[in-house]
């Protein structure tokens, strides 16, 4: 999962961003769909703050009908924790930064409507070619990643929401793990520390096997434990080092740790 998914238009600047922010260097050129993959960067702030970016090849009016490879495109922001809009001030085709995030957030509510609720940093790029009125127009973020101005704002920011969204998680749960209560198996207590198994099962795991040769012990030992003959031998009280037999072949008892 990347902690930021970088949407946006295609020429909008992600791959320069994520080019001058991280280690990763995606193909960067002055047409659209240069990427057509994610690029994944690591971005480290400081010894203890630092979040993946995810470039994500660019979306356009009509993705989510499958246009322009929208579907497969946008499926890529759906693990995202965050999400980053970058939105063009200086536009081949003249479309504004504000009609830009109308299309965005029309395109991500039609294709899955929690996007949208998804937390998300909106930001201008190209700031140092962008003309006066553009600049003027835009109020919120902006930044330019050919030249640094606004850039360590920006991932200030992104670094916060990163944070608040890793809190908010719910914890993963740990792995079930079943083991079957052993059948037909059954022990005894004979002396102090002394205990019997019987049961076709683990008498036929002795019985089949050459008890003098390691490989075969490792065997009857795996064969034991996959029957739930430790847990058994717990349950009866069994302690370390007690002495288990299974028709004539003994055995030192290691509780499982």
């Amino acid at each position: 999962m990347a902690d930021v998914a970088l949407g946006g238009f295609p020429n909008s600047g992600k791959c320069t961003f994520i080019s001058a922010v991280s280690a990763a260097k995606p193909k960067i050129a002055n047409y659209p769909f240069t990427t057509l993959e994610p690029h994944l960067g690591v971005v480290r702030l400081d010894s203890t703050t630092e979040f993946v970016l995810a470039d994500i090849p660019g979306i356009i009016e009509g993705a989510s009908d499958g246009k322009g490879l929208g579907h497969q495109f946008l499926r890529h922001i759906e693990r995202a924790r965050v999400l980053c809009i970058l939105l063009d001030l200086a536009p081949m085709d003249g479309i504004s930064a504000t009609h830009q995030l109308d299309i965005l957030l029309r395109e991500l509510q039609a294709h899955k409507s929690e996007l949208l609720d998804r937390p998300r940093l909106v930001v201008g790029t190209k700031s140092d070619v962008a003309d006066a009125q553009a600049l003027a127009d835009w109020p919120g973020d902006r930044m330019s990643a050919v030249t640094g101005d606004g850039v360590r704002p920006v991932l200030g920011k992104l670094a916060d929401l990163v944070k608040q969204a890793r809190v908010s998680e719910p914890p993963q749960q740990a792995p079930v793990i079943l083991r079957p209560e052993p059948e037909g198996t059954h022990v005894e207590r004979v002396a102090d520390n002394e205990f019997r198994l019987t049961g076709r099962a683990v008498e036929r795991a002795v019985a089949l096997n050459d008890v003098h040769t390691p490989d075969a012990l490792n065997y009857i030992d795996e064969r034991l434990k996959n029957l739930g003959v430790p847990r058994l031998l717990a349950r009866a009280g069994a302690g370390d080092g007690a002495v288990v037999w299974i028709g004539q072949f003994s055995f030192d008892y290691v509780p499982e740790q």
